[in-house]
């Protein structure tokens, strides 16, 4: 998540002498201007804000969860309630947060890519990744046959490679652009809805993980393997995919599981350029937010050393 940091406009009591100040320039009552020397330093809602965005970052939250009480969270961070409401209000204006009068304060929805993007350490449908970023996916060219599992997928599912299986091929669309061409074979010993069915639910945008997990097969993990692919318009998958020249692509080779070793389903996605963002998430244990109101006294004890070293001079 990024950090936005913000400037603020201060003014300085003209009762006292002083003019008000604006963007490093002062000006005196009598329109002379002369530049202001002084440094605007972060306040303690810039801080809350801050350190909340750094808390909620890692991804301990997803939208929805509900956050700990604002006391509790003040408590934490060092500072007044009245302080972090007013950076709770920050990142309610953004999305980052929602928060329901009686109920709480709930994680939110940033502003996300319009490409997928996907932890690996969590099996999820791509159908629920795209949900949250407000993507709308659908299907088209779907084919679903029963045919012989071939060397590569025959080899991950432990299955000889004439045995007949249920083949599934299409082309993701997200928000009606291509996004990938998906490859899946289901393990024959797993009952798949009838053809129309399935073809149904792939169209309108489901993945075959969802029709499993929906039919009671107790998906437990998957292996992936990502490996970068050559994409040109001249091959099927270019053509699919809307590509011109050539280009690189991203493919994810997948084997789902049930129960403790049960090959269930094996997958080979390629996904067009943009398209998919995988990434490894890993931060240093911190399950609250780091407190900020000792930091700040520092920097106002330092202000004040400087300030008292300055007039003895």
């Amino acid at each position: 998540m990024r950090v936005h940091h913000r400037f603020v406009r201060e003014g300085v009591d003209p009762m006292a002498g002083a003019a008000s100040t604006f963007n490093g320039r002062a000006e005196t009552t009598n329109g002379a201007s002369a530049k202001a020397s002084r440094v605007v330093r972060p306040s303690l809602v810039d801080g809350a804000e801050r350190a909340l965005r750094d808390w909620l970052t890692p991804g301990r939250y997803r939208p929805g969860d509900r956050l700990p009480p604002e006391q509790e969270v003040a408590a934490m961070l060092g500072v007044s309630r009245g302080t972090l409401r007013s950076a709770l209000l920050r990142l309610e204006a953004g999305g980052e947060i929602v928060r329901r009068q009686g109920s709480g304060t709930y994680v939110g929805r940033a502003a996300m890519p319009r490409a997928f993007g996907e932890r690996l350490e969590r099996l999820e449908p791509y159908s629920s990744v795209a949900a949250r970023r407000g993507l709308k996916l659908s299907a088209v060219d779907v084919r679903i046959e029963r045919r012989a599992v071939g060397g590569d997928a025959g080899e991950a599912l432990k299955l000889d490679p004439a045995v007949a299986a249920t083949t599934v091929t299409r082309t993701l669309l997200a928000d009606g652009s291509p996004m990938a061409v998906m490859y899946d074979v289901v393990h024959p010993d797993v009952h798949l809805p009838p053809d129309a069915e399935l073809r149904a639910a792939l169209a309108a945008g489901r993945m075959v993980l969802d029709v499993l997990i929906e039919i009671g097969v107790p998906v437990t993990y998957a292996r992936t393997r990502v490996n970068p692919a050559l994409l040109t318009g001249r091959d099927r998958s270019g053509k699919l995919l809307g590509i011109r020249g050539t280009t690189a692509g991203l493919a994810l080779d997948e084997l789902i599981f049930a129960g403790r070793d049960e090959r269930v389903a094996y997958s080979r996605d390629l996904f067009a350029p943009g398209g998919h963002e995988v990434m490894v998430m890993r931060s240093l244990e911190a399950p609250t937010p780091a407190p900020i109101a000792g930091r700040r006294r520092r920097q106002v004890r330092r202000g004040r050393a400087s300030r008292a070293g300055g007039d003895a001079a």
